[in-house]
């Protein structure tokens, strides 16, 4: 029953300090989860060690909320200032009982996104690189932890700024893929992958493309529907007809209805000219210059799209997979 007790308490105390921080009062929640911390009775059982580990963490998100306003005072100071010393020095006492509190829990798997960012925010302040890729490898990598996909974005941003090999970021993003194939970074994973010497990557560069159109809300997404256009008439031309066969034969089926249906034609047309024309040319070079989206679309007088109009018409006669028999 003592143990019930002492749960119960973790819990109502780790419950009054989330609805103070949400109300602003940081140092009200910090006295209730310091007092918390330290009430020992007998010993705790692995629930009340992992209640224990989150009071710690929330106080570490407190001491890292301090530490980074601090961080700010000190990027208005000169560095030759007498007072840059002093806050630098409150900056890094803060820091080392910030990590004991952040490090401990994100050594459990769970999912620990605020704590994690929060943590490496302060190791590579510090110049902790090989740290922060530590914990970031093992936040994405570790097979105890739960699929997660902002692990592998918080990595991947992590190695962008380390200007990691292009390799390197193709394959973190690769997992992503697998994980939100519609996530907003897939189109930077596209542009990774059409920059590649791999042939592979060429082809996987059109799949994903294709997957982020597979989901409802990307369907006005323009800057996707920019580059399948673009991309999927260098596939054409450049004779790799069995990839498009092979992301349109899962397609063929619902796609016309989905994003190619006369109603979309007039409401793309009328919300937004450009859309309607980069969905036109995929439309065309899909299904031919009978499918309805393309002929509404090609039908209309518009003087400022005119040569894109022009344009379009001539790549569908040229390389539409219609005309090619598939």
């Amino acid at each position: 029953m003592k143990n019930i007790g002492i749960t119960n308490y973790l819990k109502i105390s780790l419950q009054h300090a989330l609805y103070l921080l949400h109300h602003g009062l940081l140092e009200d929640a910090n006295r209730i989860l310091t007092q918390a911390e330290t009430w020992r009775y007998g010993e705790k059982s692995s629930s009340q060690e992992v209640l224990v580990n989150l009071i710690q963490a929330y106080k570490g998100l407190l001491q890292y909320y301090s530490w980074y306003k601090k961080k700010m005072e000190l990027s208005k100071l000169d560095k030759d200032d007498y007072a840059y010393n002093t806050a630098s020095q409150n900056m890094l006492n803060h820091s080392w009982k910030t990590s004991i509190n952040l490090c401990t829990l994100i050594q459990i798997p769970g999912v620990w996104d605020p704590f994690v960012k929060s943590y490496i925010e302060m190791l590579e302040f510090y110049g902790d690189q090989d740290g922060a890729r530590e914990v970031l490898n093992n936040y994405a990598y570790d097979e105890k932890f739960p699929s997660n996909p902002n692990a592998h974005v918080y990595l991947y941003n992590f190695l962008k700024r380390e200007k990691a090999p292009r390799e390197k970021l193709i394959s973190v993003l690769k997992i992503l893929y697998q994980i939100v194939p519609s996530h907003k970074l897939m189109l930077e994973f596209h542009r990774l992958l059409r920059k590649s010497d791999k042939e592979e990557h060429h082809k996987l560069g059109l799949e994903v493309l294709f997957g982020i159109l597979d989901f409802a809300g990307c369907t006005k997404n323009i800057t996707a529907w920019k580059y399948l256009a673009k991309y999927l008439k260098q596939t054409l031309m450049g004779s790799h007809l069995a990839w498009v066969q092979e992301e349109w034969n899962s397609r063929k089926s619902w796609w016309p209805s989905f994003h190619f249906s006369y109603f979309w034609a007039k409401s793309n047309w009328k919300d937004d000219k450009t859309l309607a024309c980069e969905k036109a040319l995929v439309a065309g070079l899909l299904l031919g210059k009978g499918c309805k989206y393309f002929r509404y679309i090609s039908k209309q007088d518009h003087q400022v799209l005119k040569k894109k109009m022009k344009q379009m018409k001539k790549s569908v006669k040229k390389y539409s997979i219609v005309n090619s028999g598939l």
